[in-house]
């Protein structure tokens, strides 16, 4: 299994020094050539759950009272910071919700993508400048010699998330964590780059997908979770079944609103 997390809790101390639960007793797994999508309204625990698989939170404030996340049999939890960043960019990349809140504003996109490969790939700065520019091909982006040059502010909301899905992508991550990577997407970007995203994907990857969209999820999981209040409500490996008939009350209600946004979306 690629990821197991077991009985988590992810918790934050606030300044006061009182204790807030963001996730309790998750227990998920997701293994190369799958795709969970984790869907659950905004508090309900799933981002801190999916960056805490590459133990992405600050902490403190953030801490675990309880649980461990494996990662392809090692515990994220209590490795060393050192073998962390190994593994973050070369074994898990991670595309953000907000790309230009992630990129560096005073660097530009190509130099970003080649600190990225270089930190990790022992080849020469010329060679990972080509890699940077075959990739931003890849992901779609036109003449990517030319805007490998540009800063992040000089391009389009749907172009920077492209630039985030090459940084992910680039060294060829066993896991992929996608927190809300089309929220702010209008819905004809969102379509190109959820199709670009699967389309990348590599049998022997794994993505975690985090989402309030089950129209996302519809679209791109292998298996569901849904969480509320910190807890994993259901889990489903048949999207399938589960959008034909969800178990759990909670559950219910996501599916029967989506299917009203779609109806009026339709007509």
């Amino acid at each position: 299994m690629l990821l197991e997390i077991d009985n988590l809790d992810v918790s934050f101390r606030n300044d006061e020094g009182d204790v807030v639960n963001a996730a309790q007793d998750v227990n998920l797994t997701l293994d190369r050539g799958e795709i969970l999508g984790i869907v659950g309204e905004s508090g309900s625990g799933k981002s801190s759950v999916a960056m805490s698989a590459a133990r992405l939170l600050p902490s403190p404030p953030a801490f675990y009272p309880k649980g461990r996340i494996l990662f392809d049999g090692e515990d994220v939890l209590s490795m060393p910071v050192k073998r962390l960043r190994e593994l973050r960019g070369r074994k898990i990349g991670v595309v953000f919700q907000d790309p230009m809140g992630s990129l560096s504003p005073l660097h530009r996109i190509g130099e970003q993508l080649v600190e990225g490969i270089l930190l990790h790939e022992k080849i020469s700065k010329k060679a990972a400048r080509e890699m940077a520019v075959e990739w931003l091909g890849k992901v779609g982006i036109p003449d990517p010699e030319t805007r490998s040059r540009a800063y992040p502010h000089e391009l389009s909301g749907g172009m920077q998330q492209r630039v985030m899905i090459a940084m992910a992508l680039m060294l060829g991550p066993d896991l992929i964590i996608a927190d809300e990577p089309t929220t702010a997407l209008d819905v004809t970007v969102q379509a190109q780059v959820l199709k670009l995203m699967r389309t990348l994907w590599q049998s022997n990857s794994a993505i975690l997908l985090i989402t309030h969209d089950l129209g996302v999820i519809s679209q791109m999981a292998t298996g569901i979770a849904v969480m509320k209040d910190g807890r994993v409500v259901e889990k489903s490996d048949d999207p399938n079944a589960f959008f034909a008939d969800p178990v759990h009350p909670y559950s219910r209600t996501l599916v029967a609103e989506a299917k009203k946004m779609e109806f009026r979306q339709e007509n």
